[in-house]
């Protein structure tokens, strides 16, 4: 059995992300949810599963492109909308004060999510 996994923790939240906190190494890049900052956590998170699966859509959108597998309106209609949908992601950073390093949650042993 590895000393750097927890089986089990009776402790509180607090004690919990402190220990997930020394395995991880870095605590700047971790999800902290808490009663007092639930609105914004949850933010974070929603937006980094939102900016993943674009970043994964987008990855596939190229690899289609690539392929020759879409016509010339297909192609212009897929940048724009890719476009569109980073420009939005743009915008929500902004407004909940969030940058591209807040999205990236490290993961602890697994290493950063992006």
């Amino acid at each position: 059995m590895s000393e750097n996994k927890i089986l089990f923790n009776t402790g509180s939240l607090d004690e919990l992300s402190d220990e997930i906190g020394k395995l991880a190494g870095n605590d700047d890049s971790k999800l902290k949810l808490t009663p007092e900052n639930a609105d914004s956590g949850l933010a974070k998170l929603v937006l980094t599963l939102v900016e993943l699966i674009r970043k994964l859509v987008e990855k596939q959108a190229m690899r289609r492109v690539d392929g020759g597998s879409l016509t010339d309106d297909e192609i212009e209609r897929l940048g724009e909308t890719l476009m569109k949908l980073e420009m939005k992601m743009e915008e929500l950073k902004k407004h909940f004060n969030l940058t591209d390093r807040d999205l990236n949650i490290n993961l602890g042993p697994l290493g950063d999510l992006m």
